[in-house]
């Protein structure tokens, strides 16, 4: 848009001279004339009164030109401020006396019209941008060397639950390494920040672009939240690894146990021939000492039948049949379910859901599978802790999204293994499968939502499922 204006300043410039040139080269004639007739009069002549009109109108020319370059002047500084200022909406008021002022004056309208014009396009693809910007799904944080916040849009608001934010350091309270690594991050960077909270983890992915506006050098930063998409790929490589791992096994342990079943038949059949044949007690007691090890083998390779077919689980979870359900409700039937157990192990369970009607859109067979796998664990994590207690809560977390949680104050989880509890096989119990964490997070990543975990051993620890 630069283009016109300058191609219409370049017209009024070439105008504005011409007429200007023309204006004071006729005004020096005219007075040129004027002051040799007036000298010719008064030397050659006894024509006083013509001499002194003579006079009279040379003094008036000069002073006209006079005039008449100071309006120019004036004319030309009102519309150089208009400029400087920006004002354009000031106009110059034509006389239409048809002078040359009058075409000056037209033709400041005229470029000041352009300007407005521009102005008003351009100011339109600033809201334009700022709307683009504060629509855009991605965290966006521009700032300066120093942590002066210059923007954020209203992804960075949601994602970091702040209204306003004038310098990074007030994101210390969200996560001391987050403000770190933004101060510290350099243009074209990558880099990885994890938060954990009560809520859930954010793994966030950051990106600095860094540019100069005038005497300020301007960090932009794109933030986004991977941790879905993380979760969603380890969990397709663990399915396709189970997937491996049990075809395998199953090729090879089924024969064995096809086998080794056919192979006790036969020999029960021989040792029941060898008895009727009055065969040596030893011959006899070999063939048993072979039976019972065949025994054993094909009660192993059925139990790993069984092991395998377990884990199959993982990788046939059933397509989420979606309801909408009250959140109490269903608290209320998982409460029926195991208050024997409660009241058998001295555990106070509390429901609180905020608000009563909460209700969210689920399977709600699947939902409470999931449950009643925390509160299972909840119920084992409790023994021999003084006052046990179990919280089922459900809310609508700060980021607006609606959250189930079991709260219990058990062993909790140890920091080095609070990474694992989910990944498939893994389990801090001698009893355990390792399944039902991640079998419970698979069901979640159904409902297109999140498992995540919170532990301070002995005084919270809280699994929150969000949706």
């Amino acid at each position: 848009m630069d283009l016109p204006v300058r191609h219409c300043t370049a017209d009024l410039k070439s105008m504005v001279y011409k007429d200007f040139r023309v204006n004071i080269i006729i005004r020096i004639l005219l007075i040129s004339n004027s002051v040799f007739v007036f000298f010719y009069l008064l030397l050659n002549t006894d024509f006083i009164i013509t001499t002194i009109v003579v006079g009279v109108l040379t003094v008036l020319m000069i002073w006209g030109l006079i005039r008449y370059v100071d309006s120019t002047n004036r004319l030309l500084n009102s519309f150089l401020e208009s400029i400087k200022y920006s004002d354009f909406s000031r106009t110059f008021e034509i006389d239409g006396s048809g002078s040359s002022l009058d075409k000056l004056k037209l033709s400041f309208n005229d470029v000041i019209k352009n300007f407005r014009e521009v102005k008003a396009e351009k100011d339109e693809n600033y809201f334009y941008l700022q709307t683009v910007i504060q629509h855009i799904g991605i965290a966006l944080i521009a700032f300066r060397k120093n942590g002066e916040v210059e923007f954020i849009n209203n992804a960075t608001k949601k994602l970091f639950q702040i209204n306003s934010l004038s310098n990074l350091t007030e994101l210390e309270n969200i996560s001391g390494d987050l403000v770190l690594k933004l101060q510290n991050i350099k243009h074209g960077e990558n880099t990885l920040v994890r938060i954990q909270d009560k809520e859930g983890v954010l793994q966030l992915v950051i990106y600095a672009t860094e540019f100069r506006i005038h005497d300020r050098t301007i960090i932009l930063t794109s933030i986004k939240n991977i941790q879905e998409e993380l979760e969603e790929k380890e969990m397709e490589s663990w399915q396709k690894l189970i997937r491996v791992l049990t075809h395998e096994i199953m090729n090879s342990i089924t024969p064995i146990s096809s086998l080794s079943s056919t192979v006790m038949m036969i020999l029960e059949d021989l040792k029941k021939e060898l008895q009727d044949n009055n065969t040596e007690d030893e011959l006899v007691e070999s063939v048993e000492d072979v039976e019972n090890a065949l025994q054993t083998i094909h009660k192993r390779t059925d139990g790993l039948l069984h092991f395998v077919n377990t884990y199959r689980n993982l990788t046939v979870i059933p397509q989420p049949k979606m309801s909408i359900f009250p959140v109490k409700q269903m608290f209320d039937n998982l409460f029926s379910l195991f208050e024997e157990q409660f009241n058998q192990n001295e555990i106070m369970c509390v429901i609180d859901v905020d608000p009563q009607t909460l209700e969210i859109t689920a399977d709600e067979k699947l939902i409470e599978q999931v449950m009643i796998n925390l509160i299972k664990n909840s119920i084992q994590s409790l023994e021999g802790v003084e006052k046990p207690f179990i919280r089922l809560k459900a809310m609508l977390n700060t980021r607006g999204r609606t959250a189930l949680q079991v709260v219990d104050n058990g062993s909790g989880i140890l920091p080095d293994v609070i990474d694992k509890i989910f990944i498939p096989f893994y389990t801090t119990k001698s009893d355990g499968s390792g399944i039902g964490l991640s079998l419970s997070k698979q069901i979640m990543r159904k409902h297109g939502g999140n498992i995540s975990v919170y532990s301070d051993p002995y005084r919270e620890t809280i699994f929150t499922l969000t949706f």
